[in-house]
């Protein structure tokens, strides 16, 4: 799959200096050339930092709000799990939705803007979710979180979009992306970490006031840190869907909001399936208005069936993922009676496996194919649930659960880097954004409806909450299933692609007699 994106790359390469200017700025599928950008050590290293801290601090949101969860419900009136899921569910939920949008606002007005902005609203929004103890209510909680996760929404796609445009295909920007995607489990085990001694140690709320101070931090550093890149011609022409917004948004939210409330109150009370059908009704106007529009905001013409595969293998990895890692929690708290710090420290293995797999996949995307790697990423996530899915109530922490930990984190810093990598050298540059928006989006709604889809599992398998570790093993059962589907998957890409090279490469008979006869 690489040796083809290659190709396809310096085939279009070729066209583009074949092309006058006036037919790039008309041509939107033709890449426009990475911008040479002079930095020195210093200042390229706190770009890669900066750009590297969109991923940190989104996990590290993830963290906060799956480790001190039982606290915080507890201290807003609630032990229900289908509301104590809510609390890391709405903010996967809007950190999925809103990327594709974020994304091509920072295709329009420019990505280091959307990246300050995005600190800016992280910083407000965590400082109202620290105050919302006051107000004693989940609700309130929840639509803080969820409005929180808008700021990551804008943080990922032009964090990525910005070192697409900075480095051009090479060995250095496959290593660069391979770091981006190893802060995934670093900011998860950082989140957790400092949640965790604040939730048991001091006050909960600290952890979103620390949060919000670390975020203008970063504001202000990237401000000065991010190069000023020019806007192309191109990019100066393009307008906005706000139409295709309105439908894109409607439609995810409320497929969303749907799995994750069924749990809750049961898929028997209307309004559930209601808003399901008008979520699904939503998502087919937004196809029928990108396929009308001049600018949309995801162009039919970016999309194929390779992209789709990869999509669908993160799609189904990431939500065994989130499902993997919600109740290995839960199970660690609840029923091994680990305390939150605990837990954090026998999760500290994720970090340090997170990095090794981070830097095998910047070796490995040098010498195989990302479908390769994709297949792997996808037993890695499926091995490890089925791992903690049958591990025994009393058995030694160092036995299943060590080497699920371990296993894995080389799914989430396989399946990211090299999924990203593959859409940012497919699309045109002035797509930047919204390629990285693709698998950020993919990943992080997965997160969120797959807790939605699980959480469902739970209810109705727990007898009721009186057998919790039923409850937890069909949800991971579940998660494997998930998994399961991405292995499927990722090797069919495989073969379609060796396939594909054999069809290359074979003599086409029939279309040389017809070429011989026609002269």
């Amino acid at each position: 799959m690489m040796n083809y994106v290659k190709s396809l790359g310096t085939y279009n390469t070729r066209n583009m200096e074949k092309e006058s200017s006036k037919d790039l700025v008309q041509n939107e599928d033709t890449p426009l050339p990475v911008q040479k950008i002079s930095m020195s050590l210093f200042h390229e290293i706190v770009f890669v930092f900066i750009a590297c801290t969109a991923q940190l601090m989104t996990q590290a949101g993830l963290g906060q709000s799956i480790a001190p969860n039982n606290i915080i419900g507890k201290s807003l009136g609630t032990t229900n799990p289908g509301q104590l899921s809510w609390f890391p569910a709405s903010y996967s939920l809007t950190v999925g939705t809103f990327i594709l949008i974020a994304g091509r606002l920072g295709d329009i007005y420019g990505h280091k803007k959307m990246f300050v902005l995005g600190y800016i609203w992280f910083c407000i929004w965590s400082l109202i979710s620290g105050f919302s103890y006051y107000a004693k209510s989940v609700i309130m909680f929840d639509v803080c979180r969820a409005l929180t996760g808008i700021a990551p929404a804008f943080l990922l796609p032009n964090a990525l979009a910005l070192l697409g445009r900075v480095y051009p295909p090479g060995k250095k920007k496959n290593l660069i992306f391979a770091l981006f995607g190893a802060t995934a489990p670093n900011g998860f085990l950082l989140g957790s970490v400092f949640s965790g001694i604040f939730a048991q140690l001091s006050w909960w709320p600290w952890t979103y006031w620390t949060t919000a101070i670390v975020c203008i931090v970063f504001a202000i550093i990237g401000y000065f840190a991010i190069p000023h890149i020019e806007a192309d011609e191109v990019e100066e022409k393009q307008k906005f869907d706000y139409l295709g917004a309105f439908f894109g948004v409607s439609g995810l939210v409320l497929i969303n909001f749907s799995w994750n409330q069924g749990p809750v109150v049961g898929w028997q009370v209307p309004y559930v399936y209601i808003l399901l059908i008008i979520g699904f009704l939503s998502l087919v106007v937004f196809v029928l208005v990108e396929k009308r529009v001049v600018q949309p905001i995801l162009a039919p013409s970016m999309m194929n069936s390779e992209m789709g595969c990869v999509l669908i293998c993160v799609a189904a990895g990431w939500a065994c993922f989130g499902i993997w890692m919600y109740y290995l929690w839960q199970f660690l708290e609840n029923l091994r009676f680990a305390t939150p710090l605990l837990v954090t420290a026998q999760l500290t293995p994720v970090g340090i496996s997170g990095c090794a797999a981070a830097l095998t996949t910047g070796y490995l995307l040098k010498r195989l194919k990302p479908t390769k790697i994709m297949v792997v990423s996808m037993i890695a996530f499926t091995v490890g649930t089925i791992l903690i899915a049958t591990a025994p109530i009393h058995q030694t922490y160092w036995a299943q659960t060590f080497v699920s930990i371990i296993v894995t984190p080389w799914g989430m810093d396989m399946s990211f880097p090299a999924a990203t990598l593959m859409l940012s050298d497919f699309v045109p540059k002035q797509h930047q954004g919204i390629a990285a928006s693709l698998v950020s989006t993919v990943v992080n709604y997965s997160i969120s409806i797959g807790l939605g889809i699980a959480g469902t599992v739970e209810t109705h398998l727990n007898h009721k909450g009186v057998d919790l570790i039923r409850g937890y093993r069909s949800a991971w059962y579940m998660g494997t299933g998930f998994g399961g589907l991405g292995v499927c998957v990722a090797i069919l890409t495989v073969f379609a692609s060796y396939l594909k090279v054999g069809q290359q490469k074979s003599p086409k008979f029939p279309l040389i007699m017809k070429n011989t006869k026609a002269v």
